[in-house]
């Protein structure tokens, strides 16, 4: 099996294991970027809070809406990046090692190649998996009225009919995908697709970042520059955990102008809730929440996305090893067997 494959299968593994554990915050930062209401915005609820009113008004399920699609995204992006990432990296070293022999560099990849490298590995994933981001967004900015909230507005007894009638249908997958194509036709499933390409700096960052803390850890200890076996898993989560933060503190703004995009266009007289594109969008972000709408939800982002990035490269790294691992015992025992 090639490197591409495993780091392929390792990295939606990991992926899914990390989507699974942050899932909720995920969920709650989606709905903090897109918030528009300001009579909400002046209830500055913080993560906690937030989390506690969607399960007090909607129920513990809305926390995790969307999450198969999600799961689904999850595993076909890190499956993508990281198959092509390792090709294009292997194409990478190929090329240094080509450059020593002429007498050019020492072989190793440089910082400008591990981030030209992440970056096209990038586009690749983002011009693929896009249709389902804009699926999981509109499942998780769906707001689901209670019933005793909507009673409250109508000033009505808890009679059942009357509840049975209020009660909104259910909003699944099929529904997002019929909503998302009822407003933009096919391209509708691409909403919010350049400010996702840009953010594409993000996981460059992230892995120029990695790959350069985990070079020069190596590097002091003495170790082969191929792998990370020497390397422990409590150590790749702190690596990954700190490239993340890194990487999110520069391009977080791009990500609230996505998830905006991406988000249900709600066509009222109000200018603020409907956005034509990404530079609409940020005029109109600039203009009405001023550079402070840029960074709703950072916080709980922070503590999701580095949960979710150091869980993936300690588990991507292990299940890398171990199925290396298998591979190597396997053979071994193949060639024992063998007559001589």
């Amino acid at each position: 099996m090639s490197d591409a494959v495993i780091n392929g299968l390792a990295g939606a593994g990991g992926g899914i294991i990390a989507q699974l554990i942050t899932y909720p915050l995920q969920t709650v930062n989606t709905r903090q970027q897109t918030e528009r209401d300001p009579k909400k915005e002046k209830r500055k609820l913080g993560t906690i809070g937030l989390m506690c009113q969607v399960v007090k008004h909607e129920g513990w399920e809305r926390l995790y809406g969307g999450l198969a699609p999600s799961l689904v995204g999850t595993a076909a992006s890190q499956g993508v990046y990281y198959y092509f990432y390792q090709i294009f990296r292997d194409k990478a070293e190929g090329i240094a090692l080509e450059r020593m022999k002429k007498g050019f560099g020492d072989g190793s990849v440089g910082m400008l190649s591990s981030l030209l490298v992440a970056a096209m590995s990038g586009c690749v994933n983002v011009l693929m998996t896009n249709p389902i981001w804009v699926v999981v967004t509109r499942m998780q900015t769906h707001t689901k009225v209670s019933k005793n909230s909507k009673q409250q507005e109508l000033s009505v007894a808890p009679d059942e009919t009357i509840l049975a009638a209020i009660e909104p249908p259910p909003f699944g997958t099929g529904h997002a995908i019929q909503e998302v194509y009822d407003e933009g036709g096919v391209w509708g499933f691409w909403r919010g697709v350049l400010p996702t390409l840009i953010m594409v700096s993000n996981p460059s960052m992230q892995f120029m970042l990695y790959e350069t803390m985990l070079k020069k850890l190596k590097r002091k200890r003495g170790l082969p520059k191929k792998g990370a076996n020497e390397v422990t898993a409590l150590e790749i989560f702190f690596l990954g955990a700190v490239a993340k933060l890194g990487a999110t503190v520069v391009t977080y703004p791009l990500l609230v102008v996505k998830s905006r995009l991406q988000a249900k266009q709600l066509k009222t007289g109000d200018k603020r809730h409907h956005y034509e594109g990404t530079i609409d969008a940020i005029l109109k972000m600039i203009r009405y929440e001023g550079f402070y709408g840029f960074y709703k939800g950072m916080s709980t982002k922070i503590v999701q996305s580095v949960l979710a990035a150091a869980v993936l490269f300690m588990v991507k790294e292990e299940l890398v090893k171990g199925v290396r691992s298998l591979f190597t015992n396997g053979s071994i025992k193949t060639a024992r067997s063998k007559p001589p």
